[in-house]
């Protein structure tokens, strides 16, 4: 049977909330594709992190890398939910910070250092619920005085003036 792939929209929508919780900026999310494979003989694989080399994006005259995030339906699929945001996890240690085409191997990426980022980001994740309000809760409405505009002059004259310079 041969492999088959499909856009993985779910895996992207969590990929994109991994990335914003955890600030991982130098991952550029429209360089990055997912996909959902079908068909694979891999024993032991649930996902793959491709990256397109150096090389190719010099003779397709890209500019910046570009990598894709592939999950192996079978296995990835049936995963409890933590896994599974343990597995988009651990493809996404795989893309260096420089976003060039290179590939940070398992030494670096592996069952701790995932398990370690995974546990920063569930708790990222619970402090944030903590700090909004629900849907449900309503502000009354006050009228709010527009902000003091104050010049950047204005604050270094003060600043002169307590014999402190600070940065604003």
């Amino acid at each position: 049977m041969a492999i088959k792939y499909f856009q993985a929209d779910d895996i992207k929508k969590e990929a994109e909330e991994i990335c914003k919780t955890l600030n991982w900026h130098h991952v550029d999310l429209t360089n990055l594709g997912f996909l959902r494979s079908t068909g694979s003989t891999s024993p032991r694989t649930i996902a793959r992190c491709h990256a397109l080399g150096k090389a190719m994006q010099i003779a397709m005259g890209r500019h910046t890398g570009f990598y894709l995030i592939e999950v192996i339906s079978e296995k990835f699929d049936r995963l409890p939910e933590s896994e599974k945001t343990k597995t988009i996890i651990h493809e996404l240690m795989h893309i260096p910070k420089t976003f060039g085409g290179g590939f940070i191997h398992h030494n670096m990426v592996h069952e701790g250092s995932v398990r370690d980022v995974y546990n920063k980001y569930v708790n990222l994740k619970k402090h944030k619920q903590e700090t909004t309000f629900p849907s449900t809760f309503q502000f009354e409405k006050t009228i709010q005085p527009a902000p003091l505009k104050v010049n950047m002059a204005f604050k270094e004259m003060i600043a002169k003036k307590e014999g402190k310079w600070r940065w604003f």
